[in-house]
């Protein structure tokens, strides 16, 4: 914690109050605080904290383990849109009107029911004719439903029992909130971590009998992509780019392309940044921007056929887990629908 979060602490216990006796009146189902539960499978994916843990690339992850064998819908607050209330994504609309990661989901998984509604219980109860699997995307904290299943994230270099609550740390909620986890997954580890490492963090998440951990990393693509062609990535060696980044850690990526050798200015910006006029105009006068698949979605529209492209990623279940973890799920779809 820096010296600042540090001075921040007494508002940190002030908003951890707040926050563990809501969690305790939904847990006790007292004045009114009840969470509803649905007949059909319903897999929450989120965090305790606030910052990426990887929540899209998990989203994706699990799209492609059910697109081809279950009617599914994914269904995502769409934060930052500029709408309000229930809206199916459609590939013919504005990430504004729908967020960053929904029209994200979309544009890869057209067939794929994809919905924003900042009520999730509403957003279910419309889905529910529709589609007999929803993805809730980053609804871990949205108590008013009970999930079928719970995939917690929590990222390697921020681990959230080492973390503090609000502002004084990044916990949107106490650590004993992970106990409704079904899944949890250590996100972003290193390319080369060891053994030893992994079983220390297992043994510090002090699992439930009811829980599993998996570890995964970021995988990149070996091919960028823009609006209407693809480059291979070595396309980049003895250019010099700007890399555009609004998402919460850009880290991984700027280390990985610096490990790849390239030359780049790195122009950073606040997760799920609204780029302005002029910010725009600015950016038109590069001749080349690489970024987030995330930030593309905000970026093509306005940018046009600009030297624009993307570096897609995924997530990577690491030591050969994968097959495990994606019987975990389809297990866990086959006991919620009883």
């Amino acid at each position: 914690m820096n010296r600042l979060r540090k001075l921040l602490f007494p508002f940190a216990i002030i908003y951890g109050w707040v926050v563990t006796i809501r969690n305790f009146l939904y847990n006790k189902k007292w004045l009114g605080f009840i969470g509803v539960s649905y007949k059909k499978p319903t897999i929450c994916v989120g965090n305790l904290s606030v910052g990426g843990t990887g929540k899209s690339p998990m989203i994706e992850l699990l799209i492609t383990y059910l697109k081809d064998t279950h009617d599914l819908a994914v269904l995502s607050r769409g934060y930052g849109r500029k709408s309000s209330g229930y809206l199916e994504v459609q590939t013919n609309k504005l990430p504004s009107q729908t967020g960053d990661e929904p029209m994200q989901f979309k544009q890869k998984f057209p067939s794929v029911i994809v919905a924003v509604c900042e009520d999730r219980k509403t957003g279910i109860e419309i889905l529910l004719p529709k589609a007999d699997v929803i993805l809730l995307d980053d609804a871990f904290q949205h108590r008013k439903v009970i999930p079928g299943f719970s995939i917690l994230l929590t990222a390697f270099d921020d681990l959230f029992f080492e973390d503090y609550f609000l502002p004084a740390g990044n916990l949107r909620e106490s650590r004993k909130g992970a106990y409704r986890a079904d899944v949890i997954v250590v996100t972003k580890c290193p390319e080369k971590v060891s053994y030893a490492k992994l079983q220390e963090i297992k043994f510090l998440l002090n699992l439930a009998s009811h829980q599993k951990v998996y570890f995964s990393k970021i995988g990149y693509a070996d091919t960028l992509r823009g609006v209407s062609e693809s480059l291979p990535l070595s396309y980049l060696k003895d250019k010099s780019f700007t890399l555009v980044t609004g998402i919460a850690n850009p880290a991984p990526l700027v280390l990985f392309l610096k490990e790849q050798g390239f030359s780049f200015t790195h122009k950073k910006y606040a997760d799920h940044h609204h780029f302005s006029a002029s910010e725009i105009s600015a950016l038109q006068k590069e001749e080349l921007i690489i970024t987030t698949e995330k930030d593309y979605m905000r970026l093509q529209v306005p940018l046009g056929k600009y030297a624009l492209y993307y570096l897609p990623i995924k997530t990577i279940i690491l030591n050969k887990q994968e097959p495990f973890f994606k019987e975990t799920i389809l297990e866990a779809i086959t006991l919620m629908k009883g």
